[in-house]
C-alpha cells in the first residue's frame, strides 16, 4: 500500500466520522491552518537552524494514565530521557480535545517530536496533518493509526505488538492447560471478553477463537461479551451477562484483549459460583493486575498471561524518536513486538527478562 497523503485541512473534516469527531478534526484543521500562518517566523530556515542546536525535547502523549502499561511505558521512555539526554514531555490524552490540546502544548514548547497512542484510531489522518504543520516528528505506539477508510497509515511510523500473533499464543495456553486438566472441548465454555471497536483488541480475541476452533471447540460454545471500556469493572459487568445467559457450562475459558478484561470474566465466574478449578483465564499484557493474581496465597481462574515488553515500547521508541530528531535516522515503518507466557510459577523470572 501506498503512503496516505496528507488531508488537506477541508479532507480531515470530510471523514466519514460522527459528529462530536468531525467537530475535533474541524477545530484540529483550523488550528493546523493557524500554524501555517506562523510559518515565516516560527518555521523559518534560521529558526529552524537555531532548533538543531537546541535542547531535545519529545512528548509521550498517552490516552489512559491509570492504565499500568502506559504508566510503565512513560517509565521506561524517561530512563531513555535520562539516557540520552533529552526532555521528556508527558501528557495525557483521554479523548479528542485534550489530543489537540496535547500537540499545541508541545508547539509551544518546541517539541521537535511526538511518541502518540491515540484515543481514537480513526484520527490519524488529522493528527497526521497537524503534526506536519507543527513541525512535529511522529511516532504511534500500541495503537496504529487509521486512514478514513479505516486501513493503517504506512507513512506513519508504528510501534506496536503482533495481536493476531499474541492472540493464538493465549489460545494455545488455554488448550494446554485444557489438556492437562482433561476437559473435553465439546463441553467448555469460552468467554470471550471483546473490545472490538478498537482493531488490536479484536486481532488479539479473534486470534485466540480461532486456535481454539482450529482445535476443535465448537464454535457454538465462544461466547462473547462485549465491553464499553477494557478496564475489569466493564468486563466483570459484560462477563457476568453472558454467563447468566449460559447456565449449560460447568466449565469456562476466559480470553480478552488485556488481562482486566480477563480479571474482569474470573472475577464474573466467581461471583457465579466458580471454582478455580472450573475456570481457565490467560490474559494479555503482564500487568500489576496479573502480577497480584499470581502473588495470591491460593490460585484462581487467572492462570496465565502473555507478557508484553514496555520497555520496548517505551525505552527504545523514546531512543528511536531521539535518533530521528539528532541523527536524521528514521525509524522503521512497522515494528512489531512479541509476547512470553508467564504463570504463577515463572513470573518473577519473566519480568526480569523483559526488563519490568
Amino acid at each position: 500500500m501506498k503512503p496516505t497523503a496528507t488531508p488537506s485541512p477541508d479532507a480531515a473534516t470530510a471523514l466519514p466520522l460522527p459528529p462530536a469527531r468531525r467537530a475535533f478534526c474541524r477545530r484540529l484543521a483550523l488550528a493546523a491552518g493557524s500554524a501555517a500562518l506562523l510559518s515565516a517566523s516560527v518555521l523559518s530556515a534560521p529558526a529552524l537552524a537555531a532548533d538543531a542546536a537546541a535542547p531535545i525535547k519529545i512528548g509521550f502523549i498517552i490516552k489512559q494514565v491509570d492504565e499500568p502499561w502506559f504508566q510503565d511505558e512513560w517509565r521506561h521512555a524517561e530512563q531513555a530521557a535520562k539516557d540520552k539526554g533529552f526532555t521528556l514531555i508527558k501528557i495525557a490524552a483521554p479523548d479528542g480535545d485534550k489530543l489537540l490540546s496535547a500537540i499545541d502544548n508541545l508547539a509551544a514548547q518546541r517539541a521537535q517530536g511526538m511518541i502518540v497512542c491515540a484515543p481514537d484510531v480513526k484520527l490519524g489522518p488529522a493528527l497526521q496533518a497537524r503534526a506536519r504543520q507543527a513541525n512535529l516528528k511522529l511516532i504511534s505506539v500500541d495503537d496504529r493509526l487509521v486512514n478514513g477508510a479505516g486501513k493503517p497509515i504506512e507513512a506513519i511510523a508504528h510501534v506496536g505488538i503482533s495481536a493476531s500473533a499474541i492472540g493464538a499464543q493465549v489460545g494455545e495456553a488455554l488448550l494446554a492447560e485444557v489438556k492437562k486438566r482433561g476437559w473435553k472441548l465439546a463441553e467448555v465454555g469460552a468467554l470471550r471478553v471483546t473490545y472490538d471497536q478498537l482493531s488490536t483488541s479484536k486481532e488479539r480475541t479473534d486470534g485466540s477463537s480461532a486456535m481454539l476452533t482450529q482445535a476443535g471447540l465448537p464454535a457454538a460454545n465462544i461466547v462473547s461479551a462485549p465491553m464499553p471500556k477494557a478496564d475489569t469493572e466493564n468486563a466483570f459487568n459484560a462477563a457476568t451477562v453472558a454467563l447468566t445467559q449460559n447456565p449449560k457450562f460447568k466449565q469456562w475459558l476466559v480470553f480478552g484483549p488485556n488481562d482486566e478484561a480477563v480479571l474482569g470474566g474470573v472475577r464474573a465466574s466467581e461471583g457465579k459460583g466458580f471454582k478455580a478449578a472450573s475456570v481457565i483465564g490467560v490474559g494479555i499484557g503482564g500487568s500489576q493486575s496479573a502480577v497480584n493474581e499470581f502473588s495470591k496465597a491460593e490460585p484462581t481462574g487467572f492462570v496465565a498471561t502473555v507478557m508484553l515488553s514496555p520497555r520496548k515500547h517505551g525505552y527504545d521508541t523514546a531512543v528511536a524518536m531521539f535518533d530521528w530528531i539528532k541523527n536524521g535516522k528514521e525509524p522503521p515503518k512497522l515494528t512489531l513486538t512479541s509476547g512470553t507466557l508467564a504463570d504463577r510459577a515463572n513470573f518473577k523470572q519473566v519480568r526480569t527478562s523483559l526488563g519490568l
